[in-house]
C-alpha cells in the first residue's frame, strides 16, 4: 500500500511523445541550491532518492496534503494502502517501523513503540517485545502492552467490522482461526496466543516459524488502541494518538487536520521531530489541481504518492527546470491485471493463458505514461524485491502479444469468444487508460471486456475486493497495483497469492488463487532461517503463479513525483513505494 474526470489515452500518448528526452533531462540536471529559502530553485532530479532534500530543523507553519479521492480509512487498524501506512505513523506508533532514509536505505527496520527488535525463541515461533517506558496517549493516559494486544485483536479478528487491513496475525497466531475478535469475545483474556505478562512486555505465539516477524509488527495494526475508547468502525472519528500529532478535526470525505500532540515525549522517540505546527489533509481534490498546487506551494504533498498525472508529466518533461524538482523511482510495485480464477470460464487455466498471450504490454505501458512510469513486466516479483528471478513464461515478440497463441489457448479451453467485465479505479487515470489498452488487445482474440470504474476508497471494500460482487457482476479481470508489505518476496507475495489471504471483503488476493503448491512453498519459505533458501523459494512461487496464469504482469511501476521546493526534509523511500517519508516533513512557508 482517490472521482475526477478521466484523462483518455490521448493524454497518455501526448506525454509519451515527449519522453524521449527524459533520460537526458534526468542525467543533465545538476544539483543546485537546496531551496531552504522557499524559492523554486531545484535540488536536482532524483535528489530525494539519494539523500534528504532541503534538510531543515525549522519548526512552524502548516504542511498541506491533498488527495484525489479518500483513503480507505485513517484508522491504523483498518487500512491497507502504503500511503496510509506511511501517514498513520504521525499519530499511531507501531512496534517497529522504517528509518526515514533515501532509497533502499529506507528499508532499514528500527524500533518504534518497542525499545528493541523482537527476541525470537522456539525456532521463530515465539516473539517477545518490550515497549518503551513512560509512553502516553494524547490525553496523558499511559500506553501499555495490553493496548498493543487489543489493537492486533481488533484489526485482525473482527473482519466483519474492520476488513481493510491484512490478516497475517489471524493466519499465523495460535488459535487465530477460531478466535472471533474482541467485539464478540467478552472475556478479559482475549486471544491466548498474545500474552502481556506486564505493562511493557508482549509475547506472540505463532503456529509456525516466521523469520520475518519484525517486518510484520511494523504495520500500523500494532499501534496501540485503548479498549475503552474503541467503538469499532466509528473509532476513525476520534482516533486516540500515540504519535507526535493528534487529530484536531476530521470531516469525512472532506478534510482532516492534525496538530502537535502535547503529551508526546521527544525523549521516547528518536525518529519524530514535530516540525510543523499543523498538518492539513484535503480530500477529493482534482488531480490536476493537486499537481498545480504542488508547484505553487499551496499543497506540499500528494498524499497518495502515486505521482503526477499524464498531462502534468508532459509539462514537466518539456521543462528542464521543473524536471529538476522531480524524483523518478521504483517502489517495489507491480502493475498487473488479476484474472479471476473462480469465475467461469477463467476457472480453466487455458482460458487464463489466452489472456496472458493476448495482451500487448507495450500498448499498456504507453497508455499508462511510457517508460518513465514503468518497465515492461514479465514476473510477479519486481526487480527490487528479494527473490526476483528474470523469467518470461508467456514471451511474445517485442512484448506486443501473440494473437495466434492466444486463440490456440482459447480453443484448448473450449471457447471461441469470452464476454467479461474488467474493473479499474476511476480516479487513477493511468489505471483506466491501461485498462482501455488491455481491452483493445483482448478484443483481437475474441475476449470482449467491458470496463467498470470504481473509486479507490471503496475498490476493495465494495467492488473488486469482494468475491461475491465479482461473481454476481461477472468480473473476470481486475486492474491492480501492488507493493510489498515489506521488502522481501514473502512481504510481496503472501497477500495476493496465498489462498488463506482471500477474504469476503477488503480482499487483495483478487485472483482468488488456490494452489496448494504456492501455499506450501510460502509456508516453507517464511520458516526457513536461511535468507538464500527463502529467496530461492520466492522465485519458484513466482514461476508457479505465472504457470497458473493467475495474473498478467504489465509494468514494474515507477513513480514520477513532483518535489515541492517549499517542503523540507523530503526523502523518497523504498519502504513506502518510492513515496516521500511523511514522518518529518516541514515547510519554509510561514
Amino acid at each position: 500500500m482517490e472521482g475526477i474526470p478521466t484523462i483518455m489515452r490521448r493524454s497518455s500518448l501526448a506525454a509519451v511523445a515527449a519522453i524521449g528526452s527524459v533520460s537526458m533531462l534526468l542525467a543533465g540536471c545538476s544539483k543546485a541550491d537546496d531551496g531552504s529559502d522557499g524559492s523554486n530553485k531545484s535540488a536536482g532530479a532524483n535528489a530525494a532518492t539519494k539523500d534528504v532534500v532541503n534538510a531543515s530543523t525549522k519548526k512552524g507553519g502548516t504542511v498541506t496534503y491533498a488527495m484525489s479521492d479518500v483513503p480507505d480509512s485513517f484508522d491504523p487498524g483498518n487500512t491497507y494502502y502504503a500511503y496510509m501506512y506511511n501517514f498513520s505513523r504521525l499519530y499511531a506508533r507501531p512496534l517497529m517501523t522504517f528509518k526515514p532514509d533515501a532509497g533502499e536505505k529506507g528499508n532499514t527496520l528500527v524500533p518504534d513503540l518497542a525499545s528493541a527488535p523482537g527476541k525470537q525463541s522456539d525456532g521463530g515461533k515465539t516473539w517477545t517485545y518490550t515497549i518503551r517506558k513512560g509512553l502516553k496517549y494524547q490525553d496523558g493516559s499511559p500506553i501499555t502492552s495490553k493496548d498493543v494486544k487489543y489493537a492486533v485483536e481488533r484489526s485482525n479478528f473482527a473482519r466483519d467490522v474492520l476488513s481493510l487491513g491484512p490478516n497475517y496475525f489471524q493466519q499465523f497466531l495460535k488459535g487465530g482461526d477460531k478466535y472471533k475478535g474482541p467485539y464478540k469475545d467478552k472475556s478479559a483474556e482475549g486471544l491466548k496466543s498474545i500474552e502481556t505478562p506486564d505493562d511493557t512486555t508482549i509475547v506472540f505465539h505463532l503456529n509456525q516459524a516466521f523469520q520475518e516477524f519484525d517486518y510484520l509488527v511494523a504495520t500500523p495494526q500494532t499501534a496501540p488502541v485503548p479498549k475503552a475508547k474503541d467503538d469499532g468502525i466509528d473509532y476513525v472519528k476520534h482516533i486516540v494518538s500515540s504519535g507526535s500529532y493528534q487529530f484536531q478535526s476530521y470531516q469525512e470525505g472532506k478534510q482532516a487536520v492534525l496538530v502537535r500532540n502535547k503529551n508526546f515525549d521527544p525523549k521516547s522517540d528518536p525518529l519524530r521531530k514535530q516540525y510543523p505546527n499543523k498538518i492539513v489533509v484535503n480530500l477529493k481534490v482534482n488531480q490536476q489541481t493537486i499537481d498545480k498546487d504542488l508547484q505553487s506551494g499551496d499543497t506540499l504533498i500528494d498524499l497518495q504518492g502515486k505521482g503526477v498525472d499524464t498531462q502534468t508529466q508532459a509539462q514537466l518533461v518539456n521543462d528542464k527546470s521543473k524536471m529538476g524538482n522531480t524524483d523518478n523511482a521504483y517502489g517495489g510495485r507491480l502493475v498487473y491485471a488479476a484474472i479471476n480464477t473462480k469465475l467461469k470460464p477463467f476457472t480453466n487455466v487455458d482460458c487464463r493463458k489466452a489472456v496472458e498471450y493476448a495482451i500487448d504490454k507495450v500498448s499498456v505501458q504507453t497508455a499508462q505514461g511510457g517508460p518513465i512510469r514503468g518497465d515492461i513486466a514479465t514476473t510477479v516479483l519486481p526487480p527490487d524485491i528479494t527473490g526476483y528471478a528474470k523469467e518470461d513464461v508467456y514471451a511474445t515478440s517485442g512484448n506486443k502479444g501473440d494473437v495466434a497463441k492466444a486463440k490456440d489457448a482459447l480453443k484448448a479451453c473450449g471457447e471461441k469468444t469470452i464476454n467479461t467485465t474488467i474493473t479499474a479505479r476511476s480516479d487513477r487515470d493511468e489505471e483506466v487508460s491501461g485498462a482501455q489498452a488491455l481491452i483493445e488487445s483482448l478484443k483481437k482474440v475474441g475476449i470482449n471486456a467491458s470496463l467498470k470504474q470504481y473509486p479507490s476508497g471503496k475498490y476493495f471494500t465494495d467492488y473488486a475486493g469482494v468475491p461475491k460482487f465479482n461473481q454476481k457482476n461477472k468480473v473476470g479481470i481486475m486492474m491492480m497495483q501492488w507493493g510489498a508489505d515489506w521488502p522481501s518476496g514473502y512481504g510481496f507475495l503472501q497477500q495476493i497469492l496465498n489462498s488463506k489471504a482471500i477474504g469476503e471483503s477488503g480482499n487483495t488476493a483478487l485472483s482468488e488463487l488456490d494452489d496448494k503448491k504456492v501455499d506450501s512453498m510460502l509456508a516453507e519459505a517464511i520458516g526457513a532461517p536461511d535468507e538464500a533458501t527463502r529467496n530461492k523459494l520466492y522465485g519458484q512461487i513466482d514461476k508457479q503463479a505465472m504457470e497458473d496464469a493467475a495474473l498478467v504482469p504489465l509494468t514494474y511501476f515507477k513513480v514520477l513525483m513532483y518535489r515541492s521546493p517549499y517542503a523540507t526534509n523530503l526523502v523518497s523511500t523504498a519502504a513506502f513505494s518510492g513515496q516521500y517519508d511523511y514522518l518529518n516533513i516541514g515547510t519554509t512557508k510561514k
